[in-house]
């Protein structure tokens, strides 16, 4: 089973959200709102007919998102598996939030790496 197959997405603190989407969109192009992000759209190398996005997006500076990382930033990696990943991931002692959440845009759960920093795992919506 192939783990990450991708970045799903960086996510980053800042003291004002707004101000840096408009830093963003007006030096770099980047079109990104509060509580959207920006999303960028792709198609896969081995099957164009497949396509995934990889969302961009800043946090207010207080955000509990992070928690419990001291970390400003946290990335999003896409997974195939989330669920078999996740048994992989215990039994190597991978220290795993035992909350996994379903969307309709996915399923999401959280690791921590030795430092502390707080990984995203994505398994996106199989494609209809």
């Amino acid at each position: 089973m192939k783990r990450v197959t991708g970045i799903g997405g960086l996510f980053f603190k800042a003291k004002d959200p707004k101000a840096m989407y408009d830093w963003y969109r007006k030096h770099l192009g980047i079109e990104g709102e509060p509580d959207q992000g920006a999303m960028f759209h792709w198609r896969d190398a081995s099957d164009p007919d497949k396509t995934g996005l990889t969302v961009w997006s800043i946090f207010p500076q207080a955000t509990k998102y992070f928690d419990p990382s001291p970390a400003p930033f946290m990335m999003n990696f896409r997974v195939d598996n989330l669920t078999e990943l996740l048994k992989l991931l215990r039994e190597e002692g991978v220290a795993i939030d035992p909350k996994v959440e379903e969307h309709e845009y996915g399923k999401f759960a959280w690791i921590t790496d030795p430092e502390g920093n707080r990984i995203e795992l994505w398994e996106p919506p199989a494609e209809k």
